[in-house]
């Protein structure tokens, strides 16, 4: 009888401890407030989205997050009715968006060096550059699969089909289902070229190589950045400061991405890799201190 009572107390304490633990917690999300994301649902910005969400929980904030089109995400920045997205391609890109709201944001920093845009396609393909697509159209059936109408890929593949020439139509969808056109051409063993960019978890998945641009069109080597509000960095200087901080590369990226697309849940990988990598997440937390 007395074990039982002592651990009933033991119980009880334990109970009453944890509680509390989460209180405070409460309140100090309450205290700092409400960090808001935006983001598109492409794989990049997936990863980086959910890690950030788990990061800003770790330094005590609340975070929201609201999966938009490309063009509603820079614009609800811009308005000021969240607070930051981390999908800022550019230069070149995002370039129209960026130079229409720019007076209207604040650029926070680059998170990510060495990002790239093309047209993908399978190592077997007999196509090694853009300029080779129109002697192989009917293998390619005449087309490029894209991504959502609103992505600066989609523009720039717009502008690659005019400076080549080609004779393709470019099929928009979502990077979901840009993915599984690309997984169903190989299983079958077929030619296939998709709007395509790095760090992404099929260029890990599978053999793939990116066509060769000789007019350039799609740029050069690209850089993310984050993107925040007018006032955030006054209103929540902790938060900014590890927005701002914000910074990994591609392998680290990729690897979010290829947990994400293994597993069930984006938000429980974002954690776990943010657990298992909190050398890294301190130094964006330490620029808060």
């Amino acid at each position: 009888m007395k074990h039982l009572l002592n651990r009933r107390i033991r119980l009880a304490g334990l109970a009453l401890a944890t509680g509390a633990a989460l209180t405070a917690g409460a309140a100090q999300a309450e205290e700092k407030g409400t960090v808001h994301l935006a983001y598109v649902e492409w794989a990049s910005t997936v990863a980086s989205t959910n890690v950030m969400q788990v990061v800003l929980e770790q330094a005590g904030y609340d975070v929201e997050t609201s999966s938009l089109s490309a063009a509603a995400m820079w614009q609800s920045v811009a308005t000021g009715d969240v607070d930051a997205h981390l999908a800022g391609w550019l230069p070149i890109t995002h370039e129209d968006y960026y130079a229409k709201l720019k007076d209207d944001l604040v650029d926070a920093g680059v998170s990510l060096e060495g990002a790239k845009l093309g047209l993908v396609v399978p190592a077997y393909s007999e196509a090694d550059s853009i300029a080779d697509l129109n002697d192989h159209v009917d293998s390619f059936d005449g087309k490029l699969t894209g991504i959502d109408p609103g992505a600066g890929v989609m523009r720039l593949t717009e502008q690659v089909i005019e400076d080549y020439d080609l004779d393709y139509d470019l099929l928009s969808g979502s990077g979901a289902t840009m993915t599984a056109a690309l997984k169903n051409a190989i299983d079958n063993e077929q030619d296939v070229a998709v709007t395509g960019w790095a760090p992404h978890w099929k260029l890990a998945r599978w053999d793939l190589k990116f066509l060769e641009d000789p007019k350039g069109t799609y740029g050069g080597e690209e850089q993310i950045h984050t993107i925040v509000r007018q006032g955030l960095e006054e209103e929540m200087p902790e938060a900014y400061a590890i927005l701002s901080a914000f910074n990994w590369d591609t392998e680290m990226m990729g690897e979010v991405m290829l947990m994400q697309e293994e597993g069930d849940d984006p938000y429980a990988e974002a954690k776990k890799w943010v657990e298992e990598n909190q050398d890294v997440v301190q130094e964006w937390l330490d620029a808060a201190s």
